[in-house]
């Protein structure tokens, strides 16, 4: 090794691989419940020690015992110019190993990708930051402004203990902070050899997290019975589960119906986008799932004993409106469940709708083009969430823009949440490089 190798140290293309399978090691489960999530406060002071390493003082802020979120500033050279907020949360969903061709949290390299459970949902991207901060601390570069960097708890549960915590508690370590970047977007979508598509989320859905109640005469199971509670809440949930809200296109899925269309020289039916988005592949679910709000039920509670019939039946819904459409929303609910049926929420955050412009967007899209040739930035709509939500409300600009080039065959949207995640090896490298050109620049 020569003497500037021994001062720079390894290259963040390298370095980064080692801190993502450091962080798929650590079990971040976060379950929903405060006494069965595990492993924020450890990944948290494993990311604190690697800044200190290279002299970037952080900051732990707990919300509640194990649920730590840490911030971080590295400043400017201009202090002049406002902050840009970096953000990505440590914790993942829960993972079943019996399902996993690896141990979900083993962070096993194989055919040359890096598995585990947050691979790309979102312990890649706090590796790239951490590679690229820990390259400039050890090789004096400084960005154009201050970075805020955070990494938070409780994301995958709505981000109570976490980036809501921060903004709401905190709110001073983000001073300055106009605009931030997070999760997700800057991933590719290979249309053919000469042109990729690179998806910049500028849009999110909004969570609408709700309890159906129904509620019923109890009894025995083995009388003739006409105020049944699991009844009538199978009979709304259905309802709600089988029924498509009406469609909707909205500026940034309008622009990424344009952009496709052209690419995929399909022409564009604004009544009925759903040909073009047909073609789309792998990602047609996440922009199908954007020209409509949606209700999917997801759990079902009632009873406790085989032959009592319960006097009340409880169904969880996960709803996700488009902006603006939130109160639209409880409407058509309210007239699909009927009036005999409660409604809870349990979740409710706003959707966000940015443009795709400004100079953080052309910094984006330069530093993707640098590394890809064919490279062809596009917005679009990301139809779950993120700790956005959180940091709009101090006023910031988001965006989605964790850069990864994916094999064209890869179907990416089914690893969100799914079994077997994994991240291209090479794909976060690439990564590492577009993250470091767009801080640079931004």
């Amino acid at each position: 090794m020569t003497s500037d190798a021994a001062t720079t140290g390894p290259e963040p293309t390298d370095e980064v691989v080692d801190i993502c399978r450091d962080l798929l090691r650590i079990d971040t489960t976060n379950t929903g419940d405060n006494d069965t999530s595990a492993g924020e406060r450890a990944a948290a002071e494993y990311v604190a020690a690697r800044l200190a390493e290279v002299g970037v003082a952080a900051e732990i802020q707990e919300s509640a015992p194990g649920r730590a979120n840490l911030v971080a500033r590295i400043p400017g050279s201009d202090p002049q110019r406002p902050a840009l907020l970096v953000h990505g949360h440590l914790d993942v969903v829960p993972a079943d190993a019996a399902e996993w061709s690896v141990h979900p949290f083993s962070g096993e390299i194989r055919d040359g990708y890096l598995w585990g459970r947050g691979a790309i949902d979102m312990k890649d991207f706090d590796a790239m930051v951490l590679a690229v901060v820990r390259h400039w601390q050890r090789t004096g570069v400084r960005p154009p402004r201050d970075i805020v960097l955070a990494f938070t708890a409780d994301e995958e549960a709505g981000s109570d203990y976490g980036a809501h915590f921060l903004a709401q508690r905190h709110r001073g370590l983000f001073d300055g902070c106009t605009e931030a970047v997070g999760e997700v977007g800057g991933f590719s979508y290979t249309v053919d050899e000469h042109a990729r598509l690179y998806l910049i989320q500028t849009a999110e859905k909004g969570l609408d997290w709700l309890r159906l109640h129904a509620r019923g005469r109890p009894g025995h199971g083995s009388f003739v019975h006409d105020d049944n509670a699991v009844t009538a809440l199978a009979e709304a949930v259905a309802r709600v589960g089988r029924h498509r809200f009406p469609l909707t296109v909205t500026p940034t899925v309008r622009a990424f119906l344009t952009e496709i269309s052209e690419v995929l020289g399909v022409e564009l039916d604004p009544d009925d986008p759903e040909v073009a988005i047909a073609k789309l592949g792998p990602i047609a679910n996440i922009i199908g799932a954007t020209i409509r709000s949606t209700a999917n039920p997801t759990r079902l509670a009632a009873g406790y004993k085989d032959n009592v019939i319960p006097g009340r039946a409880t169904a969880t819904i996960d709803c996700r409106s488009l902006p603006g459409q939130s109160e639209l929303l409880e409407r058509q609910l309210r007239e699909l469940v009927g009036p005999d049926i409660d409604i809870e929420y349990v979740q409710r955050q706003p959707a966000l709708e940015t443009t795709f412009d400004g100079a953080l967007v052309e910094a984006m899209s330069a530093a993707l083009r640098a590394e890809d040739p064919a490279a062809r930035p596009v917005p679009y709509m990301l139809s779950g969430g993120t700790d956005a939500k959180a940091f709009a409300q101090l006023g910031m600009r988001c965006f989605g823009f964790a850069p990864l080039r994916l094999p064209a065959d890869l179907n990416f949207s089914a690893l969100f949440h799914g079994i077997d995640e994994r991240v291209p090896v090479d794909g976060l490298q690439f990564g590492v490089r577009v993250l470091d050109r767009f801080l640079r620049s931004c």
